[in-house]
């Protein structure tokens, strides 16, 4: 998945940090509610404006992420 097409950074909006599709949430936010259990179904349902792909997206912007820190 081409991440980029979902994921956006504007130093005026969220501190500079990685947004889904211009939005006010951020990568950090699905990766934590994730972490914390929730389901993709229920991010969905809770935030509308959402889709699956935008999701998909926030988790290959981490694994690109973590793959590039060890990338020498």
């Amino acid at each position: 998945m081409d991440y980029q097409d979902f994921i956006t950074i504007e130093p005026g909006k969220r501190s500079g940090k990685p947004c889904i599709r211009g939005m006010r949430i951020t990568v950090y936010d699905i990766l934590e509610y994730l972490a914390g259990g929730m389901t993709e179904a229920e991010i969905l349902e809770d935030f509308s404006e959402l889709t699956s792909e935008d999701i998909k997206a926030c988790l290959a912007f981490a694994a690109d992420r973590e793959k590039k820190l060890f990338v020498a």
